[in-house]
């Protein structure tokens, strides 16, 4: 997967970059980096670059973690 964005041929066990996932779900990285921080997602592993890799299927659980806590609701509004 060259660049950030996901191409279509992505599955759910796939790896991608925070910079992707950020993408992916509309959101900064700053956010994927609190999603960890938090515990809401977790290191899948390292790309070429030492770059962390995330599961696309997580980070959609940890997006929808974030998106239904009750402080979300208001900027999910």
């Amino acid at each position: 997967m060259a660049g950030t964005a996901l191409d279509n041929t992505a599955g759910i066990e796939d790896l991608i970059t925070a910079a992707q996932a950020a993408s992916l779900c509309g959101v900064t990285i700053a956010a994927i980096t609190n999603w960890v921080a938090r515990g809401h997602l977790k290191e899948s592993g390292l790309d070429e670059r030492n770059r962390k890799l995330y599961k696309v299927i997580d980070v959609a659980k940890a997006e929808r973690a974030t998106r239904d806590h009750p402080a979300a609701r208001n900027r999910w509004a």
